[in-house]
């Protein structure tokens, strides 16, 4: 029969174990990366892991396999701009239409952009890995004052995505140096009509300028989600013969 231990002697054992792994270390910092995870992980497959994963990969791969499209070149977001960082964007501005919009220019945050495409067949697993919210378009505007804000908000940031037309200069204490939309500065006086994710007019990434967004446009069908926009926009482009590619603008960049 087991004999019951004094409670005392249970605390001081307790305070004892968690004083001892108690720990003198502190952070100072945290860096990030991305990882690319592409077929040379497949080399050397692991038997065990396989044998786990294998009454699912059926399943899975019947949705996550079909090609949707193929890239030119392997494309990655990054600050202040990167290839797909800037694509996104410009598929937010092509699907602008298809819900009676035109807008002047669009936004997408890179930290909404969790992948990157490799060069070559794109799969609609592909897409969730590069757009895995449940992120919707939406169409607001601005005034040209509060486009001069948000686009000081990005600057502090280091840079976003937005759509071809669109540069932006900071300073490399990251200020907003200068604007234009074509060519043409951003003016103050007029309104601005702008394409972006739900999740971003709300205000969120440090982008506040949004919650002054008037008219309002916000469809919540689950057709709207962008990664869906993003298969339609690879059918659209393969169906044409078309390869996926973007290229560096100096949509954000940063003054000398």
């Amino acid at each position: 029969q087991m004999k019951r231990k004094p409670f005392g002697v249970i605390l001081i054992t307790v305070m004892t174990v968690v004083s001892s792994c108690s720990s003198h270390y502190q952070m100072d910092n945290i860096t990030r990366s991305r990882l690319l995870i592409d077929s040379k992980y497949d080399a050397l497959p692991d038997a065990k892991s396989s044998n786990i994963i294998a009454p699912y990969k059926a399943t899975v791969d019947k949705e996550m396999s079909p090609v949707v499209g193929q890239t030119a070149r392997y494309m990655a977001p990054d600050r202040p701009e990167d290839l797909l960082s800037n694509l996104l964007p410009d598929i937010l501005m092509w699907a602008s239409p298809k819900f009676n919009e035109n807008p002047d220019f669009a936004v997408y945050n890179i930290g909404g952009i969790r992948a990157a495409f490799a060069e070559g067949d794109v799969t609609y697993g592909d897409i969730i890995d590069v757009a895995p919210f449940e992120n919707k378009i939406c169409f607001l505007t601005l005034t040209g004052e509060k486009v001069m804000e948000l686009f000081s908000q990005i600057a502090k940031r280091g840079g976003e995505g937005l759509s071809h037309g669109i540069k932006i200069g900071i300073t490399p204490d990251l200020r907003l140096a200068n604007a234009t939309l074509n060519g043409i500065p951003i003016d103050k006086t007029r309104n601005y009509r702008i394409a972006t994710l739900d999740y971003l007019a709300q205000g969120n990434d440090e982008m506040v300028a949004f919650k002054a967004g008037t008219d309002v446009v916000s469809p919540q069908g689950n057709e709207n989600n962008v990664r869906f926009l993003i298969v339609d926009y690879f059918r659209d482009k393969t169906a044409q013969g078309e390869k996926i590619d973007a290229s560096i603008e100096g949509r954000v960049y940063i003054e000398k």
